[in-house]
């Protein structure tokens, strides 16, 4: 392999404009992602296809001269055989930056693109993409061989159903600045075009990113808890104080539908106010290197494993705990630590799981440095419930399933939402 890598160093041509990434930078990026995934992946019993031929095929092709960008996608493609959700590649901030998207929020229901909101701007004023307009084709290309073609070829996931929803919500990313024409189907029935610009860069802040926590209380005294995220440090903090006692609160829907990622301390914290009970966490280990493999199977199953102690969570006293009825929404973007939050309710036994089957993604990601400032971002750590039953690669059934459809977007009714109301109301 090292007398590959000098080959390529002393023979290769020096790229595209705008590049920023040598040849010997590219070759290192291979080899890194290849040997780092081997040494810390967790979960090589999803890997598709011969990871070392990857390699071969993805370092030679980086020997082609194409654009930092071009070579992006190479990468994201050698990952994708990874079959992981959450293990990617993030480019450095100059190439994020050519890259963007327009400020359209797009969501795969029922397997069709819906565009479930957009912010507001000059442009989307004149295109007026409407909200819950379906995107049936792009730059002329019907949406769903657009997607199957130019984008699942570089979008991971656990699961078809996983893969496609992500490859969905990618759906209009390219280069920055650059139009995309659409065909869209408008709720009332109507046909029209409309042009928007990926105006939005990849290393800019989301404009449609909602708060890590947001609090409704709805008419029957029930409270509407919405954990978008536990990225955020301060989501444990802003729960105590919208929550500083439980008074006149007659049911609790927490909402992890939209968490996809953060740390999985915060939603212990958060449950361990919602009970009067310690219970177990979820499970994980992680891979442990040995020189000497411990069976005389394939050399990626032949893994050691550090297993960590069952961890328990204990209710907090320093502020007073919720022990009335709960209902937790979930869906297939629910994934990572917000799937652990779901094992730790389930562990507890507080409440109901409500909506769609998980996504199947959890484990902690580790960011493992390419050169110049690229990263690979690999899923470390295996996941289940603390009785050992796994969810990883299948995602977490839930107790009472509702099917996000067509029918009920369109008509503004969140079935999930009603469901759990009813379930809180039946247990008063």
């Amino acid at each position: 392999m090292l007398l590959g890598l000098t080959l390529v160093t002393l023979t290769a041509p020096s790229g595209g404009a705008g590049q920023q990434l040598t040849t010997a930078d590219r070759a290192r990026a291979v080899a890194t992602l290849w040997s780092e995934a081997r040494y810390n992946f967790a979960h090589w019993d999803r890997v598709r296809g011969d990871w070392d031929s990857a390699f071969t095929a993805t370092l030679t092709a980086a020997n082609a001269g194409q654009s930092d960008i071009q070579f992006y996608r190479l990468l994201r493609r050698m990952a994708v055989l990874l079959n992981d959700g959450r293990t990617g590649i993030v480019p450095a901030p100059a190439v994020q930056a050519r890259l963007g998207r327009p400020p359209l929020l797009v969501r795969a229901i029922e397997g069709r693109a819906f565009i479930l909101d957009y912010a507001e701007n000059d442009e989307m004023r004149v295109a007026r993409p409407e909200r819950l307009a379906e995107i049936l084709s792009v730059q002329g290309i019907p949406v769903d061989a657009w997607i199957r073609d130019s984008i699942l070829p570089i979008t991971g996931g656990v699961t078809p159903e996983d893969r496609w929803q992500r490859a969905t919500g990618q759906l209009l990313e390219g280069t920055r600045g650059t139009a995309v024409q659409l065909q869209l189907r408008l709720p009332g029935g109507a046909i029209r075009g409309a042009s928007v610009t990926r105006s939005i860069a990849q290393s800019e802040r989301w404009p449609l990113t909602r708060p890590a926590l947001e609090v409704d209380t709805l008419a029957d005294r029930t409270v509407w808890v919405r954990l978008n995220s536990f990225e955020d440090p301060d989501v444990t903090r802003d729960f105590d104080r919208a929550f500083p006692d439980f008074r006149g609160v007659a049911g609790l829907i927490l909402d992890v539908r939209e968490n996809d990622a953060g740390a999985g301390a915060s939603g212990t914290a958060i449950l361990a106010r919602l009970t009067d009970k310690p219970f177990p966490a979820a499970r994980w280990s992680t891979p442990l290197h040995r020189a000497v493999p411990f069976s005389t199977g394939p050399r990626d199953t032949a893994r050691a494993w550090y297993v960590a102690p069952l961890d328990t969570v204990w209710p907090r006293g320093d502020r007073p705990n919720y022990t009335g009825p709960i209902a937790v929404l979930t869906s297939l973007r629910t994934t990572g630590p917000a799937e652990d939050f779901v094992v730790a309710v389930r562990s507890a036994q507080r409440g109901t799981v409500i909506g769609e089957r998980t996504a199947g993604d959890p484990g902690r990601v580790m960011a493992i440095p390419l050169p110049r400032g690229w990263r690979f971002l690999a899923c470390v750590t295996w996941s289940a419930f603390p009785d050992g039953t796994e969810f990883g690669g299948i995602g977490i059934a839930p107790d009472q399933r509702v099917a996000v459809t067509v029918a009920d977007v369109l008509a503004g009714r969140d079935a999930a939402l009603e469901r759990a109301r009813a379930y809180l109301a039946s247990r008063r």
